[in-house]
């Protein structure tokens, strides 16, 4: 099993800047790619940004040049810097994992992120 566990959300101005953070526990090892998504009151849960075993990074349209999606492998803790925050990203953002040799996925519990204009 892989346990998330998210922090850093919070309110910030447009314009702004915040860091989540999503740590690992479990079987680590078998991870094999770990990710942001966000979903917005009544909509559904939209990719944000991914990043591989081997450090490959993939982001949503709506992100590109302003996140930026990393990791400490010794920490076990992926990160997802925001930068030049808009009122639209404001949504919960999870944090997933893919892991094992059948791919089972496992979600953080979420944290708020609102941008106020």
């Amino acid at each position: 099993q892989v346990q998330l566990v998210e922090s850093g959300g919070g309110l910030v101005q447009a314009g702004g800047s915040l860091r989540l953070s999503c740590a690992a526990s479990g079987s680590i090892f078998s991870i094999n790619r770990m990710g942001w998504y966000r979903q917005a009151p009544g909509k559904q849960r939209d990719l944000v940004a991914t990043i591989t075993k081997a450090g490959s990074t993939n982001y949503a349209d709506s992100v590109k040049g302003r996140f930026t999606i990393s990791r400490d492998n010794a920490k076990n803790t992926v990160y997802l810097q925001m930068n030049s925050l808009k009122p639209e990203d404001t949504a919960v953002y999870y944090c997933d994992a893919i892991w094992g040799d059948i791919a089972r996925r496992s979600w953080g519990q979420g944290t708020q992120v609102t941008v106020s204009s």
